[in-house]
């Protein structure tokens, strides 16, 4: 039980490593796109986190599920984009109903909207989506197979291979009984030589 947490802890750790990169992307090219280029608020939304999902993708892929099995990448980048797409829904949604249902129209109450509920809310559903659906951690991975690999090494039986070296000891047994047996005549013959040489000196 305690591998298992300490591995969640450092997913968790890494998974908000990369999550704080893609929050000031996030932060950065929205108020960017608001006040430099005077787009509107859900189109600014949209396109800033659009550049943090890619930020996130890179960091996640190559950093905190990089010992994830790669070989089923076109799969997982299109579970990937379709979760992080849904997550920028409710981002958005939440943007949207501040600004517009709710009438909060100034920077700060977009940034609060956007920047700190809505992105909480989606950073809670992408972590749930990504290690369940996407990367696929299950709690049998690669920590398990590397021990197993240990195990084999220092001599311990690694399940499915227990009965492998019986062949083996019975085989090296035999050996040892042959020649043990074969020690034995050749002791007996030697021993009545030396009687029947005794015999004819009397």
């Amino acid at each position: 039980m305690r591998p298992r947490l300490e591995r969640l802890v450092r997913e968790l750790a890494k998974f908000g490593a990369v999550g704080a990169l893609g929050f000031l992307v996030n932060v950065a090219i929205f108020n960017l796109c608001i006040h430099t280029f005077q787009l509107a608020p859900i189109r600014s939304g949209v396109i800033s986190q659009v550049v943090a999902i890619a930020t996130n993708y890179l960091g996640n892929r190559y950093w905190t599920y990089r010992h994830i099995d790669k070989s089923r990448v076109h799969r997982e980048t299109s579970l990937f984009f379709l979760f992080s797409g849904i997550a920028l829904v409710l981002e958005n949604g939440i943007l949207a109903l501040s600004h517009y249902g709710l009438d909060y129209t100034s920077p700060l109450a977009d940034n609060i909207a956007k920047n700190v509920v809505g992105l909480g809310i989606g950073t809670v559903f992408r972590f749930w989506s990504y290690r369940t659906w996407v990367f696929r951690v299950s709690d049998d991975g690669t920590a398990k197979e590397a021990q197993g690999g240990e195990d084999a090494g220092n001599g311990t039986d690694v399940p499915g291979t227990a009965g492998a070296g019986k062949p083996r000891a019975a085989a090296t047994a035999g050996r040892k009984r042959v020649r043990g047996g074969s020690r034995h005549v050749d002791g007996l013959a030697a021993q009545e030589e030396r009687e029947h040489g005794r015999q004819l000196l009397k």
